[in-house]
């Protein structure tokens, strides 16, 4: 059988630009590398400290301490007083590379990761940390400087852009795009290495860094255009997964920026002092959140709260708000969440009614009878949310916790039915970690039970989800860390 194609011009075009795209990419060679970490075949050989597991889990309560389960899949590294621990290093070396990896710390833990073995982005437990250095968590850690001003020499770093790290024990996604340092035909450096880009859970923390030399502690007595990929070893216990590296082979192609008429200056705000702002909220997979109340704090830590459904919908650590959407020309409504964000999922209610403990969770509020009261202010600004449903009055008053840590509720109820449970959690997986302290949603935060009255709290299977419920009582707390 025999098929006869016409190509037009546009077409013809059209594969041009195909076939040019295909030609940029064989011109500079991309390489993805990704250890399956099944072994520690893609290192070499270091100290026993570092082993292959299958899971890991912290508690809260010891420093430097990570449980962890038999398997494969994340790369674990447990240095103590008799085994001091060593730096790892990848067999390979690379120059310019992008990295993506997870890492979870233990409690005052610290490690780091070195492009070429050379330049160091810190891992330290900074958890609700608002004074931010070079040396916290994602900061371009020290290196020797000759340019001080007198004739100084020491050592500096550049801190990132806001605290974007979660609580020890959860996992934490880092981003890397580095550019190796250039050199000439004689060896001599003709431009200096560049973190192009690190974003840490999502947020951007360090743009275009150019570092003027490698960190102290750095292999070798100066700089080359390729190094191995290295973690410190010797300071904590630390794991790693999910890791993952492209490898331009011959260079990085150039950046080539493009202006664009529309680019505004963002608007954004600081909650310098308790800070109550109403708009729209869009949320991943998710309705418009229509009637959002987010609420800010100087202690850098914030929530939004959805009045349609009396839920909490979202917890960040960091800036407050985005709020360009809504305020710039004639805007649509809504803002966005600034720093390191913990979602909960579509809204749903936090009380409903059940036949029994197996009964499906009603989500929305019809048939409740639900109405939204508004919310009162305490003596510092901060909101106690107020609503009727199943003829019951609701106080839910959220503060934040002690070094910003996380936030904890406070659910007051005029009355206690029966049939009538609350829904703490909803997630892929939920797991109890110690007596009322709970691991959500693959380790992305705690939920701590801290007064329920004597209410046992239940996992439960739902549609092939976790739920975490508990029969009503007149007065409960808990606690979300993140």
């Amino acid at each position: 059988m025999i098929f006869t194609f016409k190509y037009s011009s546009a077409l013809l075009k059209t594969l041009g630009i195909i076939l040019c795209i295909g030609f940029s990419k064989m011109l500079y060679g991309q390489s993805v590398i990704q250890p399956g970490l099944n072994d520690l075949t893609f290192f070499k050989k270091s100290s026993k400290t570092w082993q292959i597991v299958g899971s890991v889990q912290a508690d809260l309560n010891k420093a430097n301490t990570l449980n962890f389960t038999n398997g494969s899949g994340v790369l674990l590294n447990l240095p103590d007083h008799q085994q001091k621990g060593e730096d790892l290093y990848s067999l390979a070396d690379y120059g310019d590379i992008d990295l993506e990896l997870e890492y979870l710390m233990a409690p005052e833990s610290n490690s780091g990761i070195y492009l070429q073995g050379r330049y160091e982005i810190q891992l330290i437990d900074t958890w609700g940390a608002t004074a931010i250095r070079s040396g916290s968590n994602g900061g371009i850690y020290e290196r020797w400087d000759e340019s001080k001003p007198n004739g100084q020499k020491g050592y500096m770093g550049y801190a990132p852009r806001q605290n974007a790290s979660r609580a020890p024990g959860l996992w934490q996604k880092l981003k890397i795009s580095f550019q190796a340092p250039r050199f000439d035909s004689n060896g001599k450096k003709t431009a200096n290495a560049v973190m192009l880009k690190v974003e840490l859970n999502g947020v951007l923390i360090h743009d275009h860094v150019e570092l003027s030399g490698p960190t102290r502690g750095a292999i070798g007595d100066g700089e080359t255009a390729s190094g191995p990929l290295r973690i410190q070893g010797d300071h904590g216990a630390v794991a790693f997964r999910n890791i993952k590296i492209i490898k331009y082979d011959n260079g990085r192609p150039a950046e080539t920026a493009q202006a664009n008429a529309n680019t505004v200056d963002p608007i954004h705000i600081e909650a310098t002092e308790n800070y109550i702002l109403r708009s729209f909220m869009d949320l991943p997979g998710s309705p418009r959140v229509v009637h959002a109340v987010s609420v800010g704090s100087p202690d850098k830590v914030h929530y939004t709260y959805d009045m349609d459904n009396a839920a909490i919908i979202q917890v960040w650590r960091g800036g407050f708000l985005n709020a360009t959407p809504m305020w710039h020309d004639r805007g649509d409504g809504s803002s966005r969440p600034l720093g390191m964000v913990q979602r909960f999922g579509k809204p749903a209610q936090l009380l409903s009614k059940l036949a029994n403990g197996q009964s499906a969770w009603i989500g929305d509020t019809t048939g409740t009878g639900y109405r939204p009261k508004g919310y009162v202010l305490d003596a510092e600004g901060r909101p106690t949310f107020k609503y009727i449903t199943y003829g019951i009055t609701v106080n839910d008053a959220v503060k934040l916790l002690e070094k910003g840590q996380g936030i904890s509720r406070q659910i007051s109820l005029s009355d206690n039915p029966a049939g009538l449970y609350f829904r703490l959690a909803e997630a892929a997986n939920i797991t109890e970690v110690s007596q009322g302290l709970y691991l959500i949603d693959d380790q992305s935060y705690f939920l701590r039970l801290d007064e329920s009255d004597g209410s046992k709290a239940v996992i439960r299977d739902q549609n092939g989800r976790k739920e975490l419920i508990i029969a009503a009582v007149k007065s409960l707390s808990y606690s979300i860390l993140f």
